[in-house]
């Protein structure tokens, strides 16, 4: 018989996954996304609801979705950029994203702040390539927060979903 446990538990498996990939696309937040699950998870009658530790995850999710969007911002002004290079630099992320290339999200996120630096001071190659990799640093920065924090939520529902395993199915 399928219970309502065990499609919350899927449902939770479903969404910590996406959480994982979502830590690399901008359109889906990783971490609210992968607390979700854990939340989900929660939401069975096997396991006990622990409104503490749902709590603390949440916040960091939030926090952390809140810092994407500064992140990448101080990393592009650190080095002398603008707008038009953060612009660029989610604009190559979703082409290179698209592209069968390998390595296509980092290219793209790169080419993409060069050109949306070049656009908005065409005349300075040297400043437009400073400002991007800036740009693209602040990208690798906040990628890399947004991937571990939905790692450690996917390690976490195992681990509650191993503990669990008898009461769940």
């Amino acid at each position: 018989m399928f219970s309502m446990d065990i499609l919350l538990t899927l449902l939770g498996l479903l969404f910590v996954c996406l959480g994982i990939i979502g830590s690399f696309l901008p359109v889906l937040p990783g971490p609210i996304t992968s607390w979700i699950g854990l939340l989900l998870l929660h939401l069975t009658k096997a396991i006990p609801q622990n409104w503490t530790f749902l709590g603390i995850t949440l916040f960091i999710a939030i926090l952390i979705f809140i810092l994407d969007y500064f992140i990448p911002a101080m990393g592009a002004k650190k080095f002398g950029g603008s707008k038009y290079g953060a612009y660029g630099t989610t604009i190559g992320l979703i082409i290179g994203l698209l592209s069968p290339i390998p390595f296509g999200i980092l290219i793209g996120a790169f080419s993409g702040a060069f050109v949306g630096e070049l656009l908005y001071d065409g005349k300075d190659t040297n400043r437009a390539l400073k400002a991007s990799t800036g740009a693209f640093l602040g990208f690798l920065a906040s990628t890399t927060i947004k991937f571990s924090i939905a790692s450690i939520y996917f390690v976490l529902f195992l681990v509650k979903v191993w503990e669990y395993r008898i009461e769940l199915f």
